[in-house]
């Protein structure tokens, strides 16, 4: 993952002066100024790499509108079936089946710490990351502390590739995260009760934190199926046709029935700067919210569950793109706006930006420039419009061989 903790020259505030440059280039009235970089994301192995490129400021990156096409491949087939109301796969293939001219699908990545004292935010991409050949893309957004969302990006794809493994032939997507995610929840939780020191600020801060706790949202890509799971107020975005299609759900305690869950449990929902679980959560999912200094105080549980709500869409040659972010993006940009961003990059193809120039950010190797392009470019909105939360934001490149006629649409 690419973090870049920055802040934002708004009003009132003296511009950091930049260093003159002969390239002539329109600025906004606000800079990110990028203060540290991070990588720990799982790539393929060196013949799957894509190189290392550098981008050019987000403002003067859309200078042509030559096409740029990808191919996404997948290692296995899978065969669709649908049993009730539960989408299922059924795996096939094998291990020693040759994988030459299959590549890692096209992602771009950002997050940003923003207006926010501390980065809570965390982001996981595992391409191939389950033997079937199945590729995993996850932003996580911590509250109370990072340690919880921290802990899901390192521990979440591999319980789902356990789930997995240990699974039938047939797949069975909303069984599988369900079971997937309680068991994240309760690593959470032994880890909270063995009182183990944490790698983070929460144990300095004043009071106490007692809501610690991450949102999850994860996609998995088959060859045929776009699998998202979700559980809190981040989201997932399907751009198809032009069209936004949102393929999670908030979970706010407003929401009708996530309301009626609260209080059928004995739970209130408290306007206190927005709607919250008894007044301190603004959301009625998450993993963890175990209190950190009195592991036996697990009082937000009955209320906020871990249950994810999962929906399984069938591929088309439709597809343009995939979102993944944060809360710290859709409280200030629609899903419209972001998908016509995304739209934007994708269609324009720059020069790569010359080593130390202003502005230049640096991307991790096996991303793809025109997702990191509009990934980049997604943060910048949603800091221009004054969020005040981090935001990270995970951008995946779905479009099939330019030659392909679209055909299929989405499974109702």
């Amino acid at each position: 993952m690419a973090g870049i903790c920055c802040r934002v020259v708004g009003e009132g505030d003296t511009p950091t002066p930049l260093e003159p440059t002969s390239r002539p280039s329109t600025r906004r009235a606000m800079d990110i100024v990028p203060l540290k970089y991070i990588a720990d994301m799982a790539v393929s192995d060196s013949s799957r790499k894509r190189p290392k490129l550098d981008l050019n400021d987000a403002d003067t990156q859309l200078q042509t509108d030559q096409e740029s096409s990808g191919t996404e491949v997948m290692k296995k087939d899978s065969m669709e079936d649908e049993e009730d109301d539960d989408a299922s796969d059924t795996k096939s293939g094998t291990d020693d089946e040759s994988s030459e001219d299959e590549e890692c699908p096209k992602y771009g990545v950002t997050s940003v710490c923003g207006r926010r004292r501390d980065m809570e935010d965390s982001v996981s991409l595992r391409p191939f990351f389950s033997p079937e050949g199945f590729h995993y893309f996850g932003v996580f957004d911590g509250h109370g502390c990072s340690h919880v969302a921290t802990m899901c990006k390192e521990r979440l794809h591999e319980i789902l590739n356990e789930e997995i493994n240990e699974g039938d032939d047939t797949l069975h997507w909303r069984a599988l995260m369900e079971s997937g995610f309680a068991r994240m929840d309760e690593e959470v939780f032994r880890r909270s009760q063995a009182s183990q020191t944490f790698n983070c600020r929460c144990e300095l801060q004043t009071p106490h934190c007692d809501a610690v706790g991450s949102t999850a949202v994860i996609a998995i890509l088959t060859r045929n199926k776009i699998v998202v799971s979700n559980c809190g107020d981040s989201r997932a975005v399907l751009c198809r046709s032009g069209v936004a299609i949102p393929l999670s759900s908030d979970h706010k305690p407003d929401r009708p029935d996530e309301l009626l869950r609260v209080e059928s449990k004995g739970g209130r929902v408290i306007y206190w700067d927005g709607p919250r679980v008894l007044g301190v959560l603004a959301m009625s999912r998450a993993i963890g919210n175990v209190t950190c200094f009195c592991p036996g105080d697990y009082y937000l549980k009955p209320f906020v569950i871990s249950v994810p709500e999962v929906t399984v869409t069938d591929r088309s040659d439709d597809d343009e793109c995939l979102i993944l972010a944060s809360d710290g993006l859709w409280d200030v940009v629609s899903n419209e706006t972001a998908c016509g961003v995304v739209k934007m990059c994708l269609k324009s193809q720059t020069p790569p930006t010359p080593p130390g120039s202003p502005g230049g950010y640096v991307t991790a190797d096996g991303s793809d420039r025109a997702c990191s392009d509009a990934s980049i470019l997604l943060t910048k909105l949603a800091l221009a419009r004054h969020s005040a939360d981090n935001v990270s934001v995970v951008v995946l490149d779905l479009r099939k061989e330019q030659e392909q006629t679209p055909t299929s649409s989405v499974n109702e």
